[in-house]
This record gives C-alpha cells, structure tokens and sequence, in this order.
C-alpha cells in the first residue's frame, strides 16, 4: 500500500490514560489532523501504532480559524484499533482530551468531540488534594493537578441465558462464574466470585476469541480493604486487543450493573490489566449516562512523514 508524500506532516502524541504515571493505564496514539486523510491511510498508521486505539482529531469550526473564547471548542474524533474502526473507546477519548487541553490551543474547561456515538464532551475537573498542597507547580497552576471528566452513555445489560456458559468458564481458564450478562453493545460482562478471582485468571485467548459477542468483560467485587469498588479485565481479540489494559467504554457496561448490585451511582473501580488503570465514575440513571473521572500522561511525541 504506496501513500503519498503530498500531505503535511501530522503530528501525534501517544498518552498513557487513566494514570497518572508513565507506562501504566492505556496507551492511545493521538494524531491531529490539519487536512483530510482518507480512512486506509487512517487504519494503516493504527496498524503501525499497534496499540489498542489510535485516535484522529480535525477541528469543527466552520473555518480556519480555532473557535472563539466564548465558544466551546469542538473537534470530529474518530477511534481505530489495529484491525478496525469502532464506535466508542473511553481512554483514547480521554487521551485526546488530555492532549488539547495541555497543547495551549484550547481556551476552554470543556471539549465537545463529535464522533460515531453522538456529541460526547470532555470536562477538565481540579484534583483539589494535589492543588492543595502545591505539588507539581508549573507557571502558577498545579501542573496534572486536574482529572478529565468523560460524558459518555450507559451500556445496560440484560442476563445471558446459553448452553455456552461452560465454553465461556473454560475460556477464562475454568474460572468459576456466578452469573453472564450481555450489554446493548453487545459485550459479555462475566461475574466472578471476587475481584482476586478476576485478577487471577488466566484467559484462553484463542477460545475467547470463539465466545459470542464484541468482547468479554471480567469483574468481580474487590477487597472491602482495596479502596475499589469492584474490579475488572476487558478481552477484545476479535478487534485486535487481545487484553485492553483499562476500557473506558467496557465500563460503560459495567457501571449500571454494578451500581445497581451495590445500590450507589459513585463508584471507583480498578483494571486489573498487567499495567492496570483506575477510573472514577458516576452513573446518572434518570439521563443513563456514565461520567467517567481519570487522568492522563503524555510520554511520546512525533510527527508522521508520509
């Protein structure tokens, strides 16, 4: 596949989301794009990447021109794993976001990113126990003193009745289920006795590839003595990511279920990934939309020549 060396140079970040340390939490590959690129050359470079989400942003403004103070800043946001385009992906979102609000383009608290999923927004939050004690000032503010706040819709669930759920078990290594339910995205959330048991497990990936649905999502209640609520791991083969590090959309999923079964709309809950990843969340149940709370860290820049 030949592409031309006629486009400019775009220019991308790859940002490590929810953590605030390098090489923990989910990898994205963030690429702005100052003129159109078509959608081969987009799933190649995402090839290339070879992580779990490379993602695009082209500002929407109508103009050449970023939009004015008073505005809130809107960009098109399209996410690729390394086989395929998909419809919504929580860290490369929070990934983008955190890239437009350190870049200085941006004059805004807010980011709308109009995408495959309709308008989602992108809130910077203060993380008030850093800027109260000062840490990491950088000129006058507390430098990552700040969480992204992700406005993104609920995934209900139903339960899964199927002769498939000893196929499933021995998927996940003959881990022992409690119960199976199957999200309006299509994921199996897989419930375990306990989060040790999530975090334990050992995946068949080939045979989890051969489980119905979109992916499979493992979770378990975590230690009372944890400071999580509950704890899961997120298996996509089908689309390339044979075990995402943290799934923002998995969450999704996964928020209405467990703030039903723990009667509360504010949980915090931990990937169990081997990189691991730790996200905030607050369902509002009267509008079923999910606020997802993390932080992100930038720790590779680059320009892409061809």
């Amino acid at each position: 596949m030949a592409f031309s060396m006629a486009k400019k140079p775009v220019k991308y970040s790859v940002v490590d989301a929810f953590t605030d340390s390098a090489f923990k939490g989910n990898p994205a590959a963030v690429c702005f794009l100052e003129e159109d690129r078509d959608d081969l050359w987009m799933q190649a470079l995402a090839t290339e990447f070879n992580l779990s989400q490379t993602c695009y942003l082209t500002l929407l403004t109508g103009s050449d021109h970023l939009p004015t103070l008073t505005s809130t800043p809107r960009f098109n946001l399209r996410w690729f794993t390394p086989v395929a385009e998909v419809k919504l992906c929580g860290h490369a979102t929070l990934a983008a976001a955190y890239t437009l609000f350190m870049s200085g383009l941006i004059d805004s608290d807010i980011i709308e990113f109009s995408t495959m999923s309709g308008i989602l927004t992108a809130k910077k939050v203060a993380d008030h126990v850093k800027a109260a004690n000062g840490s990491h000032i950088k000129n006058g503010e507390a430098h990552d003193s700040f969480f992204i706040e992700l406005n993104f819709p609920a995934d209900p669930s139903s339960e899964f009745n199927s002769a498939e759920v000893l196929f499933i078990s021995n998927a996940l290594g003959g881990a022992p289920v409690v119960e199976i339910m199957r999200t309006v995205a299509d994921n199996l959330i897989v419930v375990l006795p306990s989060g040790k048991s999530v975090a334990d497990l050992l995946p068949q990936i080939d045979a989890i590839e051969k489980c119905p649905g979109f992916g499979v999502i493992v979770t378990g209640v975590a230690p009372p003595e944890s400071g999580f609520d509950f704890i899961s791991r997120y298996f996509c083969p089908k689309f390339g990511i044979n075990e995402d590090p943290v799934c923002g959309s998995a969450h999704c999923g996964l928020a209405p279920y467990w703030c039903k079964k723990l009667g509360k709309c504010d949980v915090v809950a931990y990937q169990a990934s081997p990189r691991g990843g730790t996200l905030n969340i607050h369902l509002d149940e009267k509008t079923q939309r999910v606020l997802l709370r993390g932080k992100a860290i930038t720790v590779m820049e680059g320009t892409v020549l061809v």
